[in-house]
């Protein structure tokens, strides 16, 4: 059966990019997307998928979105392909003439549903009203493409939650694939590792904030920018402020990523309700501790208390799980990396084979 993977973009290295990459490999599939950065794709040592680009988005929120949109919209392999899956925001919009298919969904467009106003906020005078305006009208082209998906496929309850409420759609959970043979313990380094991609969502702040009150620990935060307006001009705060023992590392290979999950002394994760959170499996299958607040895909992965500690998004208690867990690190490794097992790649194509067979 050939099989056609759509992507809303390859860019900066993100868990929905790594999904995509290995359930292609799994699934000897081909990925269509829009914008194509092969740096990244060679650093996530994925670069014998076949990947189709339908072309350069243009590069300002919301003409970027409005553009992938169009793109998926317009284009048309219903003859070179059995089968179809789309990844992503944008993506189901080629749902219309590629069929059977399915949606594995992260979440519903936050922006369109749960964090409508945490974005509204964020506008300037001048961009309020044509913000309201292109959800409006994009929410609504999203809902009607979304008809033509056969089945949605949640990463998480979380999202299974998001989906029924927002979308009124009922879906099954299959949680994203995490390649745990790749990740080993070495050592309890001197460091702590954050990994997430930059903007606001991820609440870095709050990590930045933490380690202000930690002077004796260093952080670690590897990720890259978001394109969007707001997550640059968000990462230009960040920069003002950071203090001596937080580095800011960017985007970086597989490889060096490994190592240094391999060598940190436990992973810190803030961000507001995150989707899933591939992150904290990573970390785990590396055998170490996980600090993440107690909200969102966190509350599937990290068993409270044994393999890390969920906590309010509030520095202080940050601090003080961190504190916790530095006072020796070393002891969490064996469930952490047994928890981390719940969700290997073999799990998870089996059950994405399943579900396509049913359609």
């Amino acid at each position: 059966m050939n099989i056609a993977i759509f992507h809303d973009y390859i860019g900066a290295i993100g868990g929905g990019e790594k999904l995509v990459f290995t359930l292609a490999q799994g699934l000897g599939a081909d990925v269509i997307t829009t914008d194509l950065d092969a740096d990244s794709i060679n650093k996530m040592g994925f670069d014998n998928v076949k990947i189709i680009s339908l072309g350069e988005t243009v590069k300002m929120s919301p003409l970027k979105q409005i553009s992938a949109s169009w793109k998926f919209a317009r284009c048309d392999f219903s003859k070179d392909y059995d089968f179809f899956i789309f990844s992503g925001n944008w993506a189901p919009f080629a749902a219309k003439k590629h069929k059977p298919n399915l949606y594995y969904c992260h979440t519903p467009v936050r922006a369109f549903y749960d964090l409508y106003e945490s974005f509204l906020r964020r506008q300037s005078t001048l961009s309020i009203l044509p913000f309201k305006i292109w959800v409006t009208i994009h929410r609504y082209a999203y809902e009607k493409y979304l008809n033509h998906v056969d089945k949605i496929i949640a990463n998480s309850s979380n999202v299974k939650q998001r989906i029924r409420k927002f979308l009124n759609r009922e879906s099954d959970v299959i949680y994203p694939p995490i390649d745990v043979s790749k990740f080993r313990y070495i050592k309890c380094d001197d460091f702590w590792l954050s990994v997430n991609r930059l903007y606001p969502e991820k609440r870095i702040e709050l990590q930045i904030e933490s380690f202000k009150k930690l002077p004796q620990e260093r952080l670690m935060i590897v990720g890259g920018i978001a394109e969007a307006d707001h997550a640059s001009s968000y990462y230009r705060k960040i920069v003002k402020n950071l203090p001596d023992n937080v580095e800011l590392l960017g985007t970086i290979s597989e490889n060096e990523l490994i190592e240094l999950y391999s060598n940190c002394k436990g992973f810190l994760i803030t961000a507001r309700d995150e989707d899933f959170g591939m992150t904290p499996v990573e970390a785990m299958a590396s055998g170490k501790a996980v600090v993440g607040v107690d909200e969102g895909g966190c509350l599937e992965t990290v068993v409270d208390d044994i393999t890390g500690f969920l906590v309010h998004p509030e520095s202080q208690k940050i601090v003080e799980a961190i504190n916790v867990v530095s006072s020796n690190p070393s002891k969490y490794k064996k469930k952490c990396t047994e928890q981390a097992q719940m969700f290997n790649i073999d799990k998870f194509l089996e059950k994405m084979r399943k579900q396509i067979e049913l359609l």
